[in-house]
């Protein structure tokens, strides 16, 4: 009895380990709170060996390109402004000082390259290219066809060269089709109307501006910039967009190979304040929040059924093959919020209690992907798939009896099923408005 006790005390023990909170990830690991532009995690682990008999053949994958710049040239230059503007005024902290020197310095680096790739970006997708010949060397083998596509933005493009040429370098046999056209946006990349309305709606924004102004704390960190309480007054200065502005800056500077940070004007309980910000606007405007009716993973539902499409016709053939797609956070995001991989497709009433739930930087870092995995058995007609998230593998609302593999007949059934509700959903909003 005594062993059993302990027995069930090691059980518990293990799960609040492996149960942490998002604020406990990010007081540990600060460069959670960037989210989206958290810097692509090298997996760790190993993956479960194939049922006896299974060789992979077939491997299709949507990727976000890799770390780059921001986007917005008004990111480096409105805090850049406003710090110059104190230091004229002799009026600039130490912290401001050396807020200052990153902005002004990472700034430069910036010009003419906003959004572009950058050089870590670069080796993320080499480094995905190279476990995937590893993991499955049968899809790589001999004159294999890779077929890979990006959106017409060039650090996609440039992310899928990457990739590319890792997969060459490894086996110079491949055969590949590039292509980066404006004909495969509507998959590749696809915003709808019917679901940019429901994006708007007055009780979602209310919502997210509600939550932003209750977790959006500038003070302290005005203090710690500028030795005038008042410069931030006098100067009509928005300190909560001074405040969040500063934190993308900072967030991003992983992009870079630089020692240069900015994390260390915020204390770890704004860190967490500010990533709870963008979980929730994120979840809001992308994932199944019950405030647009759970609908906006539809956003995908011309990639998932892409996905589907390309299988039925590659899984019927002789030759091994891969699909390569390269695009966008904005995508990924939603379409394992589609696919309900490792209950993400969950949703949770109550934002207050989102980051219990629902983390979004286990799902869409810098070059974040999802893999299918097919496997076949020689004299049986049962195909197998497996779903890698970022290159873990992921849990499917599909039953098995072999998880972390599926019954491919099954898995693209639950899925045709949503594609067809997602069709109804939006003649049924198409029509209303």
């Amino acid at each position: 009895m005594k062993n059993f006790s302990l027995f069930i005390f090691l059980i518990l023990c293990t799960l609040g380990l492996n149960a942490q909170s998002a604020k406990d990830e990010i007081s540990k690991n600060v460069y959670l709170s960037a989210a989206n532009y958290y810097a692509y995690p090298t997996p760790q682990g190993s993956l479960t060996p194939a049922p006896k008999g299974y060789k992979p053949y077939y491997l299709s994958h949507y990727a976000r390109h890799g770390s780059r710049f921001l986007i917005n040239p008004q990111d480096y230059q409105m805090p850049l402004a406003i710090l110059q503007k104190a230091k004229e005024n002799g009026v600039l902290s130490s912290d401001g000082e050396k807020a200052l020197f990153v902005i002004d310095s990472i700034s430069r680096m910036a010009e003419g390259r906003y959004g572009e790739l950058t050089a870590l970006g670069a080796r993320q997708h080499k480094g995905i290219a190279g476990r995937m010949y590893h993991n499955f060397p049968e899809i790589f083998a001999s004159n294999a066809t890779i077929d890979a596509r990006s959106t017409v933005v060039i650090r996609c493009i440039l992310s899928m060269n990457a990739e590319c040429m890792q997969l060459k370098a490894m086996n110079p046999h491949l055969v590949f089709k590039n292509d980066a056209s404006y004909h495969d946006m509507f998959y590749m990349n696809n915003n709808p109307d019917w679901l940019k309305k429901l994006r708007k709606k007055d009780e979602v924004t209310s919502a997210m501006e509600d939550f932003k102004n209750a977790h959006v704390h500038p003070e302290r960190l005005m203090a710690s910039l500028f030795t005038d309480k008042d410069f931030v007054k006098k100067n009509q200065v928005d300190s909560a967009k001074l405040m969040t502005t500063l934190f993308d800056v900072a967030c991003n500077m992983q992009s870079h190979d630089t020692q240069m940070e900015l994390y260390s004007l915020f204390t770890k309980d704004e860190c967490y304040d500010l990533w709870q910000i963008g979980n929730v606007n994120w979840y809001l405007g992308y994932g199944p929040a019950p405030l647009t009716g759970g609908l906006m993973p539809y956003i995908e539902t011309n990639l998932l059924e892409n996905f589907l499409n390309t299988a039925d016709t590659c899984v019927t053939k002789k030759e091994n093959s891969a699909t390569l797609r390269f695009g966008h956070e904005v995508c990924v995001l939603p379409l394992v919020c589609l696919l309900e991989l490792d209950d993400f497709g969950k949703q949770i009433n109550d934002l207050n209690t989102l980051d219990s739930h629902w983390k979004n930087y286990e799902i869409y870092p810098m070059a974040c992907n999802v893999q299918f995995v097919f496997y076949r058995k020689k004299g049986s007609e049962d195909i197998l798939v497996k779903v890698l998230l970022n290159e873990k593998e992921a849990k499917l609302p599909v039953k098995t009896d072999l998880a972390p593999y599926y019954h491919w007949n099954d898995v693209e059934s639950y899925y045709r099923a949503k594609i067809a509700k997602s069709r109804e959903a939006e003649a049924l909003y198409s029509h209303a408005n």
